[in-house]
């Protein structure tokens, strides 16, 4: 594995997010000093926190898997994640409910989903289940650690016998085709493959490999942070401050001071600040212009879809829902062309509803409830463009609470006290490419070592983290981007994790807290 040359001692990390935190966590486990440097008041990036009217809603993802990555991040520097953060499992993990009035609870004990599955779909798809369920563990194990938590410097680092294992899984082919293997009903094939659409790429075109994102919400379970998800990466900058980081909030990034190949310093609105190392978080092409140079690639980076987010205060909630609800709708292939290659809005979207005073009521007024409607969308690249979503967002609000209306949640519109819409206009302001918060997708031209790379030509002691490079999209990979990136500058443990000793026992470094207006 390539690593930074030269001295490493002091890293600033650009950007607060799941990845630079756990850069942070990381490089400080290592005994490095860290700088990181925010943009915005508070940490978490895409995993913020909006206050609307008594409500506290989580701006960014809602789905928790994998929390033993969290850990680790922790245990760099000698925390627990269940020392600062209460995770609640979710029982279900999700509730489906189908186009047909049908719905299935998603359990993650396998006892439990087996006969969920025999009640819902019979006795013949319930073996089927546990047949997938042991191809989904065994899927996982091959790729965790020589395809997810890897750094990749050359496509020829796949030539390895947990290659061929994968294939001889079937992870090289299609994956509706091998969840298509387990289970004959459309309606479960669709719980255990809409995963994909995490990574930008419709079941028939995914890796079967993309399986593994089944596995972490089915299988290795789905949690909730009481306090919302934005409490995660508000407790992982509050242990890498102990832990003696300088965290500096409100202080946007400018450029990078350079003395040949080596970047000297990180230049802000408020000052210089001089590094032997800088990790880099943001979207890539804000990266590629700090840099000065984008890596050329043979084709044109294609991005995952986007997504309009209705985030409802209601003043009632409709037993129907779980924590996590997928409505389906009867469109399937459809749903995918239209996101992913014509443009256009869903005509029979399916929707992720998320409820989260299901499990934590303080995060609403007393006797209100908080929904998260989200409906997949195409990119600007291909859909609407920024500016259309000025007039398409409010029409496009009110036919999904429309659609919701029909689909069982009776007076949902008339229930709402405070709202926010959030369309890929918004994502556009917020400086993600072509309006979607879910970079780079999933193609194979862009996985593994074809994804960007965390290290750019021309610069020896930058590195880049967070969903557009290694491993990629969703929680648990930008967790690993953000360790990788870390041992790109210390390379990779000896044994378990260590302390920097200082004071306490904590790890060294400066510890200076700026706040302000952005």
């Amino acid at each position: 594995m390539r690593r930074v040359p030269g001295r490493t001692d002091h890293v600033v990390v650009v950007g607060a997010g799941f990845a630079g935190l756990s850069a942070a966590l990381h490089l400080l486990g290592a005994g490095r000093r860290v700088t990181l440097v925010e943009r915005d008041a508070r940490p978490g990036g895409r995993a913020g926190r909006l206050d609307l009217g008594g409500y506290r809603v989580d701006t960014g993802p809602t789905v928790l898997t994998m929390p033993d990555l969290l850990d680790e991040a922790f245990h760099a520097v000698g925390e627990s994640l269940r020392d600062r953060v209460e995770l609640v499992p979710l029982h279900p993990a999700y509730r489906a409910l189908f186009w047909d009035g049908s719905r299935v609870d998603v359990h993650t004990d396998s006892d439990a989903m087996a006969d969920e599955v025999e009640r819902f779909a019979g006795a013949r798809e319930a073996q089927g289940y546990l047949r997938m369920r042991d191809w989904l563990s065994k899927l996982y194990a091959v790729q965790k650690r020589r395809f997810i938590d890897a750094n990749f410097d050359s496509p020829a680092q796949l030539v390895h016998p947990d290659l061929a294992r994968l294939a001889a899984l079937g992870g090289l082919g299609r994956l509706d085709r091998a969840i298509g293997e387990f289970l004959t009903d459309e309606r479960l094939r669709r719980v255990f493959s809409f995963q994909s659409l995490y990574a930008g790429v419709p079941p028939s075109r995914a890796l079967a490999a993309y399986a593994v994102i089944a596995y972490m919400d089915t299988v290795a379970g789905v949690y909730f942070p009481r306090g919302g998800m934005h409490a995660v990466p508000a407790a992982m900058a509050a242990a890498a401050e102990r832990a003696g980081a300088s965290l500096r909030y409100s202080e946007r990034v400018s450029g990078l001071e350079r003395s040949g190949a080596r970047i000297t310093a990180v230049l802000t609105e408020h000052g210089r600040i001089p590094c032997d190392a800088v990790v880099l978080t943001p979207e890539l092409p804000f990266s590629y212009r700090l840099l000065g140079r984008t890596p050329r690639r043979p084709g044109r980076m294609r991005h995952s879809p986007s997504a309009v987010i209705l985030h409802a205060g209601t003043n009632r909630t409709w037993p129907v829902l779980e924590h996590h609800t997928l409505s389906f709708g009867a469109a399937w292939s459809r749903t995918f062309d239209e996101i992913t290659r014509t443009g256009e809005l869903m005509s029979d979207p399916s929707l992720l509803i998320t409820r989260p005073t299901a499990t934590d009521p303080s995060l609403a007024p007393a006797g209100r409830h908080l929904h998260y409607v989200l409906a997949p969308c195409p990119n600007t690249a291909i859909g609407p463009g920024p500016a259309h979503w000025g007039e398409l967002g409010p029409a496009y609000r009110d036919a999904l609470v429309d659609e919701l209306e029909r689909r069982g949640l009776h007076g949902f519109g008339g229930a709402i006290d405070e709202e926010t819409l959030v369309t890929p206009a918004d994502w556009t302001a917020q400086g993600h490419s072509v309006g979607t918060p879910f970079s780079v997708s999933h193609t194979f031209a862009q996985t593994g070592p074809f994804r960007p790379r965390n290290l750019v030509r021309g610069t020896e002691n930058a590195v880049l983290a967070g969903c557009g490079t290694t491993p990629g999209v969703g929680v648990p990979p930008v967790l690993i981007s953000g360790k990788l990136a870390a041992q790109r500058i210390t390379g990779p443990p000896v044994g378990s994790a260590r302390r920097a000793s200082g004071r306490d026992g904590r790890a060294t470094g400066t510890v200076a807290l700026r706040r302000g207006a952005r």
